[in-house]
């Protein structure tokens, strides 16, 4: 969305460059004009100051965040948002005792992402049936989707999970998935994805930790259901789970490796950048306010506590205490058939240090998500 609501649409930043314009003006024009009492005069001017300041720091920050999509609408920003439309108990298995194979097909209408180079992602409106969610979801397809030498073929897909704050956005325009992976897509050296990235900001400014909450939300549902059939609903497709993998940085890594762990069945394998397994790390967390809650969704605990090790693999990246020795615990707790790769990484808990990762962790998902 780019338009007069939207945080990261061109009025917005116009607005923000003529206000910061005016603001820098202002004082050079009526500063020696400036009458009334010493008070009167120095009050003036010291509002101007700070009007040209508060202007500059606006200015500043709308800019990163059209950059990066941190928030994409003043409801993210201000903490208003709210996706839910029900948070019905859909049980252990996030189903509510629906079988989603058998529910009727839902074609979705897309419009294209004009700000992500390439012109090669889409978005659309989801309304989530199994999990009372309804929000945005980006889906970019890769080059071979449209070659006639691949019109039979159906495609594997990864899920792709921001951090917090975060968009469907942040993954296309902050970590610029799509032009450090289409060329390696072209050539080879990666497999062809298609990438799927829903909105995760679903209570306003509170992170879900990608979990089915009675009365409050089913996240859980909505990424590993809800928008798993909306993209073999509409793209070629399987809904076999060893086509399908999942990835996140920071809060999106927790989630990541959550989704895998919990859902075998709907995933092969995930990537964890910069994450951890105490879902109270982060300060946001909804699961943090329960302390029952934030253990049992502890992914050591979850790990340990799993009828049967998951069939999954995770590949756990990160610096020492920025998703490593998590990494190495979770190792440590694995058996076969779960498979645990940590990797150390430098560049600390930035944007930048995800970037470069980009090529390694998806050709290590070329190795553990197959085409159909």
């Amino acid at each position: 969305m780019a338009g007069v609501t939207s945080l990261t649409g061109t009025p917005v930043f116009v607005a923000a460059i003529a206000l910061t314009a005016i603001a820098v003006l202002l004082p050079l024009a009526v500063w020696s004009k400036v009458r009334g009492p010493a008070a009167v005069r120095a009050l003036t001017r010291v509002l101007m100051m700070v009007f040209a300041q508060a202007t500059a720091i606006a200015l500043v920050f709308i800019g990163v965040n059209r950059e990066q999509n941190f928030y994409t609408t003043w409801g993210d920003l201000v903490g208003t948002g709210d996706y839910v439309q029900a948070a019905e108990d859909l049980g252990p298995d996030g189903l509510g005792g629906k079988k989603v194979e058998e529910a009727p097909k839902v074609k979705q209408q897309f419009r294209p992402v004009e700000d992500v180079p390439g012109g090669r992602v889409q978005a659309t409106e989801l309304d989530g049936k199994i999990s009372g969610v309804k929000g945005d979801v980006l889906v970019y397809l890769p080059p071979q989707y449209d070659d006639p030498a691949y019109k039979d073929r159906k495609f594997p897909v990864v899920e792709l999970i921001p951090g917090m704050p975060g968009s469907g956005k942040s993954w296309f325009k902050g970590l610029k998935v799509v032009e450090k992976l289409e060329p390696l897509m072209k050539n080879g050296q990666v497999q062809p994805f298609i990438l799927v990235s829903a909105r995760t900001m679903l209570l306003g400014d509170t992170e879900t930790g990608c979990a089915n909450i009675p009365g409050r939300v089913n996240a859980d549902s909505w990424l590993s259901v809800d928008v798993r059939k909306m993209v073999t609903d509409n793209f070629r497709a399987s809904d076999d789970p060893r086509s399908w993998g999942v990835a996140g940085y920071s809060a999106g890594a927790y989630c990541a490796a959550k989704l895998a762990i919990s859902h075998p069945d709907r995933y092969a394998a995930a990537v964890s950048m910069s994450g951890y397994n105490d879902p109270g790390m982060e300060p946001a967390s909804l699961l943090r306010e329960d302390p029952v809650l934030r253990q049992q969704h502890n992914l050591h605990t979850m790990l340990k506590a799993a009828p049967a090790p998951p069939a999954v693999s995770l590949l756990v990246t990160g610096g020492e205490n920025d998703g490593y020795q998590a990494g190495i615990a979770l190792q440590q707790a694995a058996q076969h058939p779960t498979k645990i790769e940590v990797q150390k990484t430098t560049g600390g808990h930035t944007i930048d240090a995800w970037v470069r990762q980009l090529p390694q962790v998806f050709a290590w998902l070329g190795t553990q998500v197959k085409a159909p």
